[in-house]
């Protein structure tokens, strides 16, 4: 288990002891008119469940042919979700997929020993700004998938369980929750939903998952009489039943977690690994850019330019 009071001389007790182990406010970083809020890895927090990174994406406007313009990159020893709420965006990877990821449907990419990808809103026939809004998630596999090869799963939004009744609607993207089962085929125990609540609406939180959190998208809710704005993460002692109510203007949250690791992980770049050795591995398999024979690939289809490896 990951929740341990003596972390914490203050920690309470008795009476005093609410649900909430953990409360992250996200970091915040402007990309030039495009807001960032990093969530996961945070300081007192490294994962929940499987998930180790957390960033909402917006909400902005893209101009016309300017919009994300993400170069071809590389991943090992996670898998990637970009989910959307508004907007579109272009992915390319280096097994050859190339897809428009659009709002409520998954695209579940898996690195496994390594890929490269980009993401862009290269769209030509846009001639009008585009909304956009997400959230891009990456879930760190297990010790036993680190190598194993990558891959790439699409799953159309109507293709997602959606629970809807008593003023909200939750759409299960990754897992299993609420007895439904999403699609997509995962390499370890996890769950990751969205919900949108009416006003005063109640949501529990599953509680068959070891490892569990939310992040307040839109609106507000109270958890054990306190309340909790968009842009708030909240983790949850294990064991414990959680129940949200939504603030008088509704809210939009988004619940993760499942079975936590085998293990801590390291994290650089776009790296994460269960050793050191892996991750230097990578660096230098990049660091080389031999894009016919060696580890990596380009994108077909946007092989013309590269992220070079940082100097950090």
């Amino acid at each position: 288990m990951s929740w341990n009071p003596a972390l914490d001389p203050d920690c309470p007790t008795g009476d005093a002891v609410d649900s909430i182990e953990t409360l992250i406010i996200p970091r915040t970083r402007d990309l030039g008119g495009f807001e960032v809020r990093r969530a996961l890895p945070a300081p007192r927090r490294q994962m929940v469940g499987p998930f180790i990174f957390f960033d909402q994406m917006g909400p902005a406007e893209f101009l016309p042919s300017r919009g994300m313009d993400v170069r071809p990159h590389p991943h090992i020893g996670l898998a990637t979700i970009s989910y959307l709420f508004r907007g579109r965006m272009h992915h390319r990877d280096s097994l050859g997929t190339d897809i428009w990821i659009e709002p409520g449907a998954v695209n579940w990419m898996v690195s496994g020993h390594g890929i490269t990808h980009s993401e862009r809103t290269d769209d030509e026939t846009q001639n009008d700004p585009m909304p956009f809004f997400g959230i891009q998630t990456w879930v760190a596999l297990p010790k036993d998938h680190e190598d194993r090869p990558a891959s790439f799963e699409h799953a159309p939004v109507d293709a997602l369980p959606l629970m809807e009744g008593e003023g909200k609607s939750v759409r299960l993207i990754l897992g299993t929750a609420y007895g439904e089962t999403a699609p997509v085929k995962t390499p370890s125990e996890m769950f990751y939903a969205d919900a949108v609540l009416e006003p005063g609406a109640k949501l529990p939180l599953p509680d068959n998952h070891e490892d569990r959190g939310t992040y307040v998208v839109e609106g507000e809710v109270s958890i054990a009489g306190d309340r909790h704005e968009a842009g708030q993460m909240m983790v949850f002692r294990p064991g414990d039943k959680v129940s949200m109510t939504a603030g008088p203007g509704g809210a939009r949250v988004m619940l993760l977690g499942g079975e936590t690791l085998d293990g801590p992980r390291h994290i650089w770049w776009n790296f994460v690994a269960s050793s050191k050795e892996r991750i230097e591995e990578a660096k230098e398999a990049w660091r080389r850019e031999d894009w016919q024979t060696g580890r990596f690939h380009l994108p077909a289809g946007d092989d013309q330019e590269f992220i070079p490896l940082p100097e950090r």
